[in-house]
């Protein structure tokens, strides 16, 4: 039996006044292609997503005071903490980038997955 074409759409979401969590949820299901009823956990059938206008995205909650992503670099002092507010001033789409990456599944597709997400 043939392999069957990868057909692959593309999803526009218009982020404003969306809240941060959900519509990451909401990304991250299209980038895997649960929404298909082809989906197969081990094949990257995804769909691409662009998101529009992430700077107007909704927090809800006191996360945008008290979130704080963490790197650790493996060195000594080499714990990295960053905000949630610094960085929905300075780069808003690293924030649900950050969202979307920590809601796919930890395997060698989450890579592909990401480079079909495109934030504008």
């Amino acid at each position: 039996m043939p392999a069957q074409p990868i057909m692959r759409n593309t999803h526009r979401i218009d982020a404003t006044d969306q809240v941060l969590g959900r519509l990451a949820t909401h990304v991250a299901t299209l980038l895997r292609g649960k929404h298909k009823a082809t989906f197969q956990p081990y094949i990257d059938a995804g769909d691409m997503v662009v998101v529009s206008h992430v700077a107007k995205v909704r927090i809800t909650g006191k996360k945008i005071a008290q979130k704080k992503y963490y790197h650790y670099s493996g060195y000594p002092g080499g714990l990295k903490t960053e905000l949630l507010s610094d960085i929905m001033v300075k780069e808003p789409a690293k924030a649900l980038r950050k969202a979307v990456y920590s809601m796919l599944p930890h395997t060698r597709h989450r890579t592909n997955m990401m480079k079909r997400l495109s934030v504008e």
